[in-house]
Formats: structure tokens, sequence, C-alpha cells
């Protein structure tokens, strides 16, 4: 019989290719690479705009500290008008101004002090030393008098001393030990005249007895020639918005003077500029541009600000540059920064000479006022014109990109999260496909093994006969 005209299949080859399957995971990864590229853009244009928020929001928190300190400036309560009192004679008295005080000068005569009512116990061995019982009464100036009850609970120093202070009588007492023993000292809570103790109606206490130490009685003093009686060493509104401190009496009167406090008019001026510089050193930053060079000295890349294109970030530099070089007219000479010492520097930030912003603040301290503090035309009134614009919580150009960009991350939010459920189903097909054709790849063998068998069958079925002698 002949030999059946069959091709020679290779199935070596087949088989060995087959064997190992597909690596569905490597399939599926590679595949869904491709189809992941929209959503890493989009990814991509997220994390940018993230980055631009994050620096505007810092530029707008220095635009905001730079207004607050122009604010302390520009207040009728703030540095500007604060004022210094001062004492010819800080051993009679000091004094402290707010802004309310007038600039000026006033003669001051302290006849003498305001004292505290006073009475102390004659002394016994020490705090816890019994004596008789009884009662007596406490009057503090006008007022009731309350009586105090001695016990057996209550008759030593110590004890006495906790049930007065106990009665809220407006007077505290303590135990007084020194070298000769302990004695209870009563003394009134209230200063002056209106806080004079009386101590009477002692009934019983054998052993113990008072003594009044100190009459109460106001300070009296003159001031610019009006006389004045105070209950307290500490007086307020003989001099309007100054405080006097008195110390002690003396024929001599003592001159209190009131200032500008360039002190402080300094210290905030100063804090501007630095609010300042620190505002558009900020912006500058996001201008400036980084390169980076290889070894042989080619530049391979150049870094910059992620809002160097911005053109609102543009707009705001020139308007605070603009608003830093305005000048007015007149004002006794008061009329620039540089008035008062403060240059610009090539890069825009600013420089104080101390000197000369101090000798602008002693000369010529209301013209410094008018400055920052005047109406219509001054550096202070365009300057706030700008800052309000600038930090408007609506319409300002930060807080308008602010919104922008925040607006813009929700629908980048949006459109991942419908990409993302769109790819996890391209991810599910391509698992299930591919795993289909793996699962077809790894029958392959045994359909070759049993095409090789029957091929085998065949072979042998169709080979001749032996012939025969």
């Amino acid at each position: 019989m002949a030999t059946l005209g069959l091709p020679a299949l290779n199935t070596q080859g087949l088989l060995a290719n087959s064997t190992t399957g597909l690596n569905v995971a490597q399939l599926v990864n590679a595949s869904m690479a491709a189809l992941e590229i929209p959503q890493q853009n989009l990814q991509n244009e997220q994390a940018l705009l993230s980055s631009q928020s994050s620096a505007l929001s810092a530029l707008n928190s220095d635009l905001n500290a730079f207004q607050t300190a122009f604010q302390t400036l520009t207040s009728l309560s703030g540095a500007l008008d604060a004022t210094a009192a001062a004492s010819s004679n800080t051993g009679v008295l000091t004094a402290s101004s707010d802004s309310t005080a007038a600039v000026a000068s006033h003669t001051v005569l302290v006849n003498s002090l305001a004292v505290t009512s006073s009475y102390d116990t004659n002394e016994l061995a020490s705090s816890s030393t019994t004596f008789g019982t009884g009662s007596f009464t406490i009057q503090v100036g006008s007022g009731t008098a309350q009586t105090v009850t001695v016990d057996s609970t209550n008759n030593t120093l110590s004890g006495l001393a906790t049930a007065i202070n106990s009665m809220g009588l407006g007077a505290t007492a303590s135990v007084v030990t020194d070298a000769n023993g302990a004695r209870l000292s009563i003394v009134s809570n209230t200063s002056g005249a209106a806080g004079d103790l009386t101590i009477a109606n002692v009934g019983g206490l054998t052993g113990l007895s008072f003594t009044k130490t100190q009459t109460g009685a106001n300070a009296s003093l003159t001031v610019d020639g009006t006389p004045i009686s105070s209950a307290s060493n500490t007086v307020t509104g003989a001099i309007s918005g100054v405080t006097l401190n008195l110390v002690g009496a003396s024929t001599t009167p003592v001159t209190v003077s009131v200032s500008p406090d360039t002190s402080s008019a300094t210290t905030a001026i100063k804090s501007f500029v630095s609010a300042y510089n620190t505002l558009i050193g900020d912006i500058n930053k996001q201008f400036a541009t980084t390169s980076t060079t290889s070894s042989d000295g080619t530049t391979t890349s150049v870094t910059a600000g992620v809002l160097m294109a911005d053109p609102a970030l543009s707009n705001v530099q020139e308007q605070l540059l603009s608003a830093m070089t305005y000048s007015m007219s007149g004002n006794n000479g008061i009329t620039s920064l540089s008035s008062l010492g403060i240059t610009m520097n090539q890069d825009g930030t600013l420089t104080v000479n101390s000197s000369t912003l101090q000798n602008a603040l002693s000369s010529n301290f209301s013209a410094v006022q008018t400055f920052f503090q005047g109406a219509s035309g001054t550096f202070g009134s365009n300057l706030t014109t700008n800052l309000t614009q600038l930090t408007d919580p609506v319409n300002g150009p930060f807080n308008l990109e602010l919104t922008n960009i925040s607006t813009q991350q929700n629908d980048l939010s949006q459109q991942l999260t419908q990409m993302q459920g769109q790819l996890a189903i391209e991810q599910q097909q391509l698992l299930q496909e591919y795993s289909q054709a793996n699962a077809a790849l790894q029958t392959l063998p045994l359909m070759l093994q049993q095409i090789s068998s029957q091929l085998g069958s065949l072979s042998s079925f169709s080979s001749p006969s032996p012939t025969h002698g």
C-alpha cells in the first residue's frame, strides 16, 4: 500500500513555544500603558495646577502680611500716632501715654502720695498662740461695719487671718513674723481716704489689741496749676491720654513731656519694608531661571518658577513697583520713600538708611504722618487703593486665579474619575481576552500529541508489506 502524501509537521518547535504559555499580566500591563497615557497627561496637568495653587497661596499670604504691616502705619491708632511720655524726675513720678495724648509739656507738683489704711495687733509668741474669744468690727471707709466673731476655732493669729479673709470685708489680713514674735496686719484693699479702716467695738479678746498704723489718704498734686486729689498713686484723667505713676513727694515741679513715639514709628516702618521685601522677593523667584550644565559645559536644562508665564503675576509686580516709587508734592519735603531714606534696589527690593529715617521722624514727624495717613494724593492713599484691589477676596488677581485653578482641578478630578472607570473596564476586557488566548495556547501541546499519535497510526497502516521469495 502506498504511503499517504501528508506533509511532515514540525511539532517540536510549536510545542516548545506553547508549553510556556502567555505572560498575561505583562501583556495586560503593556497594553494598559498605552491606554493610560491620556490619564497620565491629566495627572501631570493636575500636579502643575497644584504647584501653581501652592505658589499663589504663598504669594497671597505675603501680600496680606504686607497690607497688615502697611495698615499699622495708616491706622489713626497705629504706630505713627503712638506717643511717649517722659518725666524730668523719675524719682518723683514716671509717665506713660497712649495715642489719644496730645503732644505737649505739662508741669506736675506732687505734694503727697496716696496711702493705704492699715492696723496691726500687738505681738504674740507665734502665729498659733491663743488669745481670748470675743468680737470686733471692721469698717472700710463709709461702708457698713462688719462684725468678726472670735471663738475657740479661730482664736490664733493664723486662724483670725483666715476668718477675716474669708468674709470679704474689703481688707486683707496676714501674719507678720519677725525677731520680736508674730502680729496680725490688716490692710485695706482700697487705697486713699475712701479705703480708710476703722476697727472698733472690741469685746473680749484678752491678750489681743489693735493699733492703727496708717490712715488712708489721697494723693495730692497739681497738674498745670490745677489741684488734683487721687485715691491711687496711679493717676489717670489728670492729663488726657497720660498715666502718672507717683513715686514720691517733692517741692520741685516735674515736667512731663508728651512727644511722638519715634521708636515705635521706626520699628513699624522697617517692618513695612521687610514685609514688602519678602513679597517682592518671592515674586522675583517665580521669574528667575536656573540652568543645569553638564561636565562639558553644555546646558542640559533650564527651570523656572511655576508662575513664570502668569500675566497676572507680572501685573501685580508692576503695580507694586509703581506704588513704591510714587511721589507726592509739597508735604514739607517728605514726598517719597526716598525722603525717608528708603531706596529701591535693582531687583525691586527696598533698603532703609536708618540715619535718614530717624532724622525725618525727629525733625518732621507730622509730615511723615501725612505721607502715610493723608487723604487723596498721598503715598498712603495711593498704596491703600492698590492694596485694596490686589487683596480683594473675590476680584483680587491672586484670589481670582486660585478660584479658577480650583475649578480646573475639580473638572480634572471628574475627568480622571471617568477615565479611571473606563480604564478599569478596558483592563478587565484585556485580562479576559489574554487569559482566553493563553488557555487556548495551553491546549496546543495536547492537540499536537493527539495529531502526532494519529499520524503515527496512519504511517504504520500505510507501510508496504514485506516481499516473500
